[in-house]
């Protein structure tokens, strides 16, 4: 038999309480899914970041994200990485070349979703940390990532992590990386356009960041802006699981059948 995967999912639905109040519920669900039918794609972890706070947090993630990855990868799961704006310094390396030689595919007309305003005012472009500027300061994905440059693909491109998709055969694709108000959404190859291209994606919750700043509404840590974020994007977006239960899922799931 062959190996399937249970991926708990996590959403938020709006129901209608008792006295017929407007509530968000939620709601837990499982995907099974064979693991060569899935694909892990890290968006935007680059080696810096301009801000300070935003750099001190994704290096605390990087150990996580990395293992996850690999247990991933050794499980049958697609590798793509997708470090925007970094394309240069991979050019001539296999992984880069494969997502160009992909066959093509054209992405589907998007679907018409309407996408609701974020639950923290990011507009100062969020950082936490005093004194620092938007600026681009990255060269490529951030050293503590194993890139298998003869599995993974690496691609900044919404349109060929679509035909990499197609040409796998993927039916779930999970995403991590940062942030979640940001590039998690609105990157060519993130949540948003995928939705709307009709692609079921999952978000791991604890392996993303957001850029914001308690200084600005809704006035909340910025450990609750994040959770903030993740709730919209459970409930207008797209289901989460944690990093843990993916690794549960894969740890007990025997690999080649």
């Amino acid at each position: 038999m062959a190996a399937t995967l249970t991926l708990p999912l996590r959403r938020r639905t709006l129901e209608r309480d008792s006295e017929g109040c407007a509530i968000w519920r939620e709601v837990h669900t499982t995907d099974q899914i064979a693991p060569e039918a899935c694909a892990l794609l890290l968006c935007d972890v680059w080696d810096q970041h301009w801000s300070r706070g935003a750099q001190g947090r994704l290096e605390a993630m990087v150990p996580r994200m990395d293992a996850v990855i690999r247990a991933a990868r050794d499980a049958g799961m697609g590798i793509i990485h997708a470090p925007s704006d970094t394309m240069a310094h991979y050019a001539e390396t296999p992984a880069r070349q494969r997502a160009e030689w992909l066959p093509l595919a054209t992405p589907p007309e998007p679907l018409a979703i309407e996408e609701p305003p974020l639950p923290i005012d990011d507009s100062d472009e969020g950082s936490d940390t005093a004194g620092d500027q938007p600026r681009r300061v990255w060269t490529r994905q951030h050293p503590g990532i194993w890139i298998d440059q003869e599995r993974d693909i690496i691609s900044d491109s919404g349109d060929e992590v679509y035909r990499f998709l197609q040409a796998r055969g993927i039916q779930r694709l999970l995403i991590a990386g940062v942030h979640t108000n940001m590039c998690i959404l609105h990157r060519s190859f993130a949540i948003v356009p995928m939705v709307r291209w009709g692609v079921p994606v999952a978000l791991l919750r604890d392996l993303t960041d957001t850029m914001y700043n308690p200084a600005r509404s809704p006035y909340v840590p910025h450990d609750e802006g994040t959770r903030l974020v993740l709730q919209y994007i459970e409930a207008f977006w797209c289901p989460t699981l944690t990093s843990g239960e993916l690794l549960a899922t894969l740890a007990a799931t025997p690999q080649g059948g």
